[in-house]
Parts: C-alpha cells; structure tokens; sequence
C-alpha cells in the first residue's frame, strides 16, 4: 500500500486537491505540497486548515521547488517519503514531473498532456509527443503513471471505457461536451492559467474521424447541444488531450470534443488574436523591452482563483455516446453537474478547479489501495472505470446517465 503525497503546483485546481487530499488522509498518510512560492502553498494549507478539512490529525507540510529540475524534484520526493505525486503544476512542468518519479519509484499522475513553452498545437497524437515516450522506462521501473485523471481529460475517458462495456456492444463516435453556464462576472477572464487556455485555442483544431486525423480552425464548426440542467447550449469543436489517447483504443470510432464558448468570449479572443496579442513569440518595445504578448495578457487579466468567492452557475461535463446494442442504433449520455457555488464553500475554489481537482484524488486513493497501482504507465480508459467512478460518486462529483431508459444516477 503507498501512502504520503506529494502535491506539485499551487493553482486553483492545487487547492482542490489539497481539500479533498486532506479528506481523505487516513488513506492517503502525510501531504505535500509544492511550487516555486511556498507562500501560495502555506495559503492553501491555511485553507485546509480554516475549512477543518483533515480528517484525521497530520502531516501537511508546505515547501519550494522548481518544477522544471528534475533532480529538485527527485530530492524533494525523497525527502518527504512521498509516494504518490499528483502533479497540478503547469502542463509545461509534467516531462520533468514524471522523469522524477521514474528515478524515485513513486507513482505519477497528472491532468493534461505535457506542452513546450515554444510550441503551439503540435502535430497529433499528442502523447506520443511526450508522454508515451516514457512507457517503456515506466514499466521498467515499476512505475505506476496516470495520465490525464482530471476531468476532461480523465473522467470523460472512464465514461468512455463504461459505455463500451454496460451501454452500447459497438462504439461508433463519442462526443465529449464540456459547456460551463456559470457566471464571474468578470468584464473578461480564464476559468485556469490564461496562458495554457489560450494556446488551447489559437492552433489547428484536431478530431478524429473516418479514421483519421481531421483538422478545422477554432470556432469553425459549431453545434448546439441539449443538455440536462443547463439546456441548449452552443459548443465549438475543440482540439483537446482526450481525443488524443481516445481515438488509440476506439480508432473505428469518431472522437471529438465540444467546447461551450459566448459570443462575448468569442469576440474578445479574436480581438486578442488578430491584434497578435496572444503570440508565444518575443517582441521589442519601442523602448527595447522585449516581452511576450501572451504572458502581458496573463499578467492583466484576473487571476482565475479570485473569481471562485462570486462565482455562479453550473457546470454540465458529459459524453454522448453512439453506437449499436443488440444489433439496434443506440445512444448514452454519461455525464455530471457540477454548482461553483457550493465548490467554494467546500473547496474555496470554483467549479472548473473543482471538477479538475477531485479526480486525482480519487485515481491517489485508488493507487494507494492498490486498485490502480498498475505499475506502468496508462490512460484513464485503460484501466477499471468502476472503482473511479464509485468513489467519485462520494467524493462531490456523481455520474449520472441518460439513455432510452430514462434519466438516473449511475448505481455502481
């Protein structure tokens, strides 16, 4: 049995992790948590502890480290005698992340696929870019490593892997909605890192179909989507982590993903684009600064922690899933609302961190008893999807399904 977890990063999904951590520390043993600030740690500590989040008396220690040095890294999981490593860091830290825990022997799990700083939207798959490039070392060295167990990716993936086996005998697409009809009431901002949101969006749109990779420019392709709770809903096709792992074990099948965007947030983004203002590329000042348009608009635009105390609305996350089912056309929507409200008043932190957040908890939870502890690297949809989704169901996220039998929770 593992125990004692090293938490990389101190973001908005940080402080999730570290709550329900807490939640659950007589399994999971002491707590970690680091970046290059241990002030933003020692301020989610003090969140924990405010909130009386740990369940038992223990450990829960603050510390600094630069998630780019691998060997920092490795010294400070040895260190702390961690075992497990949820890495809610930057997408830009995971190579680095993951290399040390190969080197030390503790489990690795993050939320996204790793990203270079200097590269926007790459040719797909995307894992194979990175991470799958580091199997073979994972599975030498006995090294559990999970991969995307966020939300999306993560939970969709389970969803996916429960379909193929309980909904439908056949998979012919899988759709992935992900529509946030909460309010910040902010002019304009992210719901996470501005930086990594954006560089999301500015690229090729990738999806799989027909069996291949196809590819559209941002907010070409719209559709509306009727969803539970949050009703008619536009979304965009999307380039995102999922489908790249997805589309390798369903290849016969459409993969893609949908992003819920408005038109304010529309209009303000091709603004930025089209001014240059969301560039990756170094440019000089009239006054010979030089700067990087994106990180300027990061720096401006509100951080997206701050708006979890007036955050409002839900959020509906799910899977439309077609296929057949007894030689007949068959269709299942695998799915979970989330309130941003009432993730603040548990987490301090709103809905998008918070459906990001728990899931890694749940995948350490599982690793810790074993149950996940699969000592090689795998993709959410490669492994059990019950046990997951079972502890979810406890956790703050429940699955609900929608089928020709009616609406209902997912009884596991």
């Amino acid at each position: 049995m593992k125990r004692n977890v090293l938490i990389i990063g101190a973001g908005g999904v940080a402080q999730v992790v570290a709550h329900k951590a807490a939640q659950a520390n007589d399994v999971l043993g002491d707590l970690h948590i680091a970046s290059r600030t241990v002030a933003k740690c020692e301020a989610i500590i003090a969140s924990v502890a405010d909130k009386g989040s740990m369940k038992v008396p223990g450990v829960f220690s603050a510390h600094a480290v630069d998630a780019t040095d691998t060997a920092a890294v490795a010294a400070l999981i040895r260190e702390t005698g961690a075992q497990i490593v949820i890495n809610v860091g930057s997408a830009f830290v995971n190579m680095y992340v993951l290399d040390a825990c190969i080197e030390t022997g503790a489990a690795y799990m993050d939320t996204a696929i790793h990203e270079d700083p200097a590269k926007i939207c790459e040719t797909p798959p995307w894992y194979g870019n990175y991470e799958w490039r580091r199997r073979e070392a994972a599975a030498k060295a006995g090294v559990t490593a999970i991969l995307g167990v966020g939300f999306d990716p993560g939970v969709v993936n389970a969803w996916a892997r429960l379909a193929e086996g309980d909904y439908l005998d056949t998979i012919d697409s899988i759709d992935i909605v992900d529509i946030n009809a909460g309010s910040h009431g902010r002019y304009f901002a992210t719901n996470f890192d501005p930086e990594i949101n954006f560089r999301e969006f500015t690229g090729t749109v990738y999806s799989w179909q027909q069996g291949a990779w196809q590819s559209n420019a941002m907010f070409e392709v719209g559709k509306t989507w009727d969803l539970p709770v949050v009703g008619a809903q536009k979304a965009y096709l999307t380039g995102h982590d999922e489908v790249h792992s997805l589309s390798a074990r369903y290849p016969r099948a459409d993969v893609r993903f949908w992003m819920g965007f408005g038109d304010h947030y529309i209009n303000v983004f091709t603004v930025l684009k089209n001014l240059g203002l969301l560039s990756e590329q170094p440019v000089k000042t009239a006054e010979g600064l030089e700067v990087i348009p994106l990180k300027v608009v990061k720096a401006v635009l509100p951080d997206p922690a701050s708006l979890a105390p007036t955050y409002t609305g839900k959020t509906c996350i799910g899977d439309v899933v077609r296929g057949t089912r007894d030689g007949k056309p068959a269709e299942v929507l695998i799915y979970n609302v989330a309130d941003h409200k009432v993730a603040y008043e548990e987490t301090g932190a709103q809905g998008i961190s918070y459906t990001a957040g728990v899931p890694p908890v749940a995948a350490a939870i599982l690793v810790a008893s074993g149950t996940w502890d699969v000592g090689h690297m795998a993709n959410v949809e490669e492994l059990d999807p019950k046990p997951f989704l079972k502890l979810l169901n406890g956790m703050g996220l429940p699955t609900r399904v929608r089928d020709a039998d009616g609406d209902r929770p997912l009884e596991l």
